[in-house]
């Protein structure tokens, strides 16, 4: 009996908790199919649907929405590549590889996630700056990149899943003459699907989102991403809030068919890492 009072108090305490989350997400839709006169009215729902918003983002903003669609996803996708190529090298490195130093690197890369951004934005922008990356031209993308190549937290989410993968599996491929490379390549990456798909999504996610670094160094209207164009919303005085939700409905779409996609991996990873192998 108290098993069940238990289950049923967790249940009701996560659907409370999952309610409570979508409320903000559910204003941004109604918000978006609302005039600007029912914006400001006690109504949870519009009393109409009106997509005289979702017209005015398609046609009427600068830069379109399809360029500030491209350069948030190009810059996404760019970025996700980055953090698994070099992310995966790093963690299978502290890992399974054995040279010196090896223990005291790994914490000094750990280090470097107490330091926030905010803290390193002046040397980086300056040295950003005299290599000549801070400019109107696309090599502003290529700033972006080199910021946010790999995070700490990706090498050590690899670096923990690798721990738990089977040391026979490693024997074994020695044993058929498998070098280093191949042994990261054919027995460790296709073995680490759930990680790879969690770094992805949160590297994604956290890129999709980021407008710390791009506000900084992108200069021109065509290198904006969607966070730029949610901003150009929000005067000093007032808000134009239907537009605005209307794009921050259609930017939060791709994270949220990314995540059901990939979800299955999210699960089997959390469910894989609470077993040690």
């Amino acid at each position: 009996m108290k098993h069940k009072i238990g289950k049923f108090l967790l249940f009701g305490a996560l659907l409370t908790y999952s309610f409570v989350s979508f409320i903000p997400f559910f204003w941004s839709i109604s918000t978006s199919f609302k005039t600007e006169s029912e914006v400001f009215l006690n109504h949870i729902l519009p009393q109409r649907l009106n997509f005289t918003a979702y017209v005015h983002i398609a046609t009427k903003i600068t830069p379109t929405l399809y360029r500030l669609f491209f350069n948030s996803l190009f810059i996404a996708i760019v970025v996700v590549i980055l953090h698994l190529i070099l992310g995966s090298t790093a963690g299978y490195a502290f890992a399974r590889l054995r040279f010196p130093g090896r223990d005291l690197l790994f914490y000094m890369v750990l280090g470097t996630m107490m330091i926030p951004d905010q803290l390193r934005v002046v040397p980086v922008y300056i040295l950003l700056v005299k290599m000549g990356l801070i400019s109107s031209h696309p090599s502003n993308f290529l700033a972006i990149f080199l910021i946010k190549a790999v995070g700490a937290a990706d090498i050590f989410l690899f670096r923990q899943y690798f721990l738990n993968i089977p040391k026979d599996l490693e024997d074994a491929a020695r044993i058929d003459g498998v070098g280093p490379v191949q042994m990261f390549t054919r027995i460790m990456v296709p073995n680490a699907l759930p990680i790879i798909a969690t770094v992805s999504i949160l590297t994604f996610q956290g890129t999709w989102n980021d407008l710390f670094w791009p506000s900084i160094i992108l200069q021109t209207p065509n290198h904006w991403t969607l966070p730029f164009g949610i901003l150009e919303f929000q005067g000093q005085f007032q808000t134009d809030w239907p537009p605005m939700m209307a794009l921050v409905v259609l930017a939060t779409l791709p994270i949220l068919l990314i995540y059901l996609f990939a979800q299955k991996f999210i699960i089997n990873m959390q469910l894989g890492s609470a077993v040690k192998q």
